[in-house]
Formats: C-alpha cells, structure tokens, sequence
C-alpha cells in the first residue's frame, strides 16, 4: 500500500513538474514568435542567411505583425521603407505597390535580399549589416569613416544613434534566444513539406 502511494506522488510529482516546463516553454515560445517559417527558410537558403537571423530582425521590426507601419512609414513584418521596397522589388524584378509590403511573403522576399545585399556590402558581418538596415547604409559607413564606430560587436556603445546601437543589440540577443528556444531550424509542415 505504502509503495503504491509513493508510486502516485512521484507520479503526480513528474506530471506537475511536466505541466510547468511545458507551460514556461509555451509561454517563452510565445514571448519569440516563429510564424512563416517556410517563407523564412525559402528566403534563407535563396540568400544564405541563417533563419534564426530573419526571424529576428522580423521579430525586432514588426513583432510578427504584417500589417505594422512605424511613424516613418516603414511598412510590413520587415518594415521596409517605400523607396527601398521600390528599389529592391526593381533590382528583383517584380512588381511594385506600396500595400504590397503588407503581405508577409512579399515582404520577407523583399527583405530578405536586402537584408543579403547588406551582408555582401559588409562582407558577411551581421553587425554592421544590421547596423545599416536600421540605421542606414550611408550612417553605417560615415561612423566606419570618421572612427566613431569601430563596426565591431564589443564596441556597439560607439554607435552614434541610440536606436540603432540597441537594435543591433536587441537582433542579436534574439537570434541567439530563437535557436536556444527552437534548436535545429525546421520549416513547418504544410502540404508536401517533409519539414527537411
């Protein structure tokens, strides 16, 4: 009688410890969002980006939000300006609207090979890469030019604009968080997708 009372109380015990690791991850999961992942992936082996980096800046500039538009004007999960949105869709070759930025697919296409094209302007470096699509391209080397920023990770306190040095900061914490939270990337399945 007594074992069979332990046995429960172990029991109970492992079901309620299981409920709660289950309910903190469901919670932090949350809290880090991982919507569209197989436009993410698409985008990241297209690009060679890794995807815990797209979802971080998504995640960074719109909380997952299609339909979020900043006080300057910057619209979509990427935020992406008008103008840059015009300029990429022409270098991709596809077509253009403003309310085009609002859908997630067009979005992350566009976003992604921008965000690509920063990281071959800067040679892969995901810092200074992300340093200039918040702050601007031209920023990013003006700071390079005059030694206000070194453009390395340790030195992100030299950044000139405040929003942009905790941007970056921000970015690459949750890039890290996100493969933490989510380990090996896996699209989600949908249709025909084996999720390889």
């Amino acid at each position: 009688m007594r074992r069979r009372g332990r046995a429960r109380r172990r029991l109970l015990t492992l079901l309620v410890l299981a409920a709660l690791v289950l309910g903190v991850r469901a919670a932090v999961m949350k809290g880090y969002p991982l919507a569209y992942r197989s436009e993410i992936t698409e985008c990241a082996r297209e690009h060679g980006i890794d995807p815990y980096l797209i979802a971080a800046v998504i995640r960074a500039e719109s909380r997952f939000r299609p339909e979020a538009t900043s006080p300057q004007g910057a619209r979509g999960l990427m935020q992406l300006m008008p103008d840059t949105g015009r300029w990429v869709a022409a270098q991709m070759g596809l077509p253009y609207d403003d309310a085009y930025l609002y859908d997630p697919v067009y979005n992350i296409r566009l976003g992604c090979w921008y965000l690509a094209a920063l990281l071959g302007e800067f040679a892969g470096d995901p810092v200074r890469a992300l340093a200039a699509y918040n702050g601007g391209m031209s920023n990013v080397y003006s700071w390079l030019d005059t030694q206000q920023w070194t453009g390395e990770r340790d030195t992100l306190s030299q950044i000139p604009f405040s929003e942009t040095r905790h941007y970056v900061a921000n970015v690459l914490r949750d890039q890290r968080r996100y493969r933490l939270i989510y380990g090996d990337w896996k699209p989600e399945r949908t249709g025909g997708d084996d999720g390889a």
